[in-house]
């Protein structure tokens, strides 16, 4: 997130204004997104981080359209304007992908084994933590695609 962050807030200053804004759009989606994307496949996405991801992508449009807030667009507005989809949807899409993957992989990988993992014992009091597997399970109960269980 912090690499995000700071690839996003180089590529304005550093290409002020020697780049049109199509060419600095590929650019962001080129470095910033790999950035994002690399380990994000198993992020339990809390509303705080799904908000700050937002508003780090709402931030990078906003300066490259030169648009303020006190101009008062909305964040769907922009989107539009810029031809970018929401990174939270994106994000969600990709780690749905990723589960498929997994689930595809032979039981003698690491990642098929961390999935099917179950820890024996007890466990502390208090509320559980939320899981990479709770997380998409909750996500896909209104829409029925929900992960098997391994």
């Amino acid at each position: 997130m912090q690499t995000y962050n700071k690839i996003n807030i180089a590529i304005p200053r550093h290409f002020v204004k020697q780049m049109n804004k199509e060419t600095k759009l590929r650019i962001r989606n080129i470095t910033a997104k790999a950035a994002l994307k690399f380990g994000s496949e198993i992020w339990i996405m809390k509303k705080r981080e799904e908000q700050r991801l937002e508003a780090a992508q709402m931030k990078f449009l906003r300066h490259l359209l030169g648009i303020t807030k006190l101009d008062k667009e909305k964040n769907q507005c922009i989107r539009e304007k810029t031809g970018a989809q929401n990174i939270i949807k994106g994000e969600k899409k990709y780690q749905k992908k990723w589960l498929q993957h997994v689930q595809r992989m032979d039981t003698n990988r690491i990642p098929k084994q961390t999935l099917q993992y179950r820890p024996k014992g007890r466990r502390n009091i208090g509320r559980p933590k939320k899981t990479w597997r709770d997380q998409l399970h909750f996500e896909d109960q209104g829409t029925g695609n929900t992960p098997k269980p391994s």
